[in-house]
């Protein structure tokens, strides 16, 4: 992926309770680590986050996303991501309104908005998602606030340009990229797909 161009390298972590599936944990993550320099965007898509997360940055995450959905102390756990040494972010399953971030926003570096139900790539854009994506692509504008907007989920040619449209900064691109011939080409259609929005 590096050598294919990615910006970032981003790490689905499921632990088969939050979501239906289950994939890999901080060893994995270290290995990552020691092949790549690129930032590693570690998506934490289990319960009780906050018991993980200075493991996960430990073996080398430099943004850590937690669900809104499972941590009842979201401020706390976003603190505990930033002094564990990582970048704080904060996700948002389709059906979760964005105001359920809305208070959180000056804390976070980061939110991740899920345009798919997550738990399995290949999914359909959740189209509904792009009026979520303005609304809080507003409210970090309006406030001044340097918080990237991050999307995952159904991002292909022909829905990274309305995503991008809508204010999105960073994409998630799973199936687009592994699923191509060519995962340079790939990534650098995506690109110009989502800068001529």
């Amino acid at each position: 992926m590096e050598e294919a161009g990615a910006d970032w390298i981003h790490v689905d972590v499921m632990d088969g309770e939050f979501v239906p599936n289950l994939t890999i944990g901080p060893i994995v993550v270290e290995a990552v680590r020691r092949s790549t320099d690129l930032p590693l965007d570690v998506h934490l898509m289990i319960e009780k986050p906050e018991r993980y997360v200075t493991d996960f940055v430990k073996a080398g995450a430099s943004t850590v996303s937690v669900h809104v959905e499972a941590c009842p102390h979201l401020h706390r756990t976003l603190e505990q991501i930033r002094e564990s040494g990582a970048r704080a972010s904060v996700a948002l399953n389709p059906a979760t309104p964005a105001t359920a971030v809305e208070t959180v926003l000056a804390d976070a570096d980061q939110v991740l908005v899920m345009t798919v139900n997550p738990g399995f790539a290949g999914q359909k854009f959740i189209e509904g998602m792009l009026a979520k994506i303005e609304t809080l692509r507003g409210w970090i504008d309006d406030r001044g606030l340097e918080v990237v907007l991050e999307v995952d989920g159904g991002i292909r040619e022909g829905t990274i340009e309305r995503a991008a449209g809508a204010g999105a900064d960073v994409f998630v691109a799973g199936t687009a990229v592994f699923g191509a011939p060519d995962y340079a080409a790939a990534i650098a259609s995506l690109r110009r797909k989502a800068s001529d929005a």
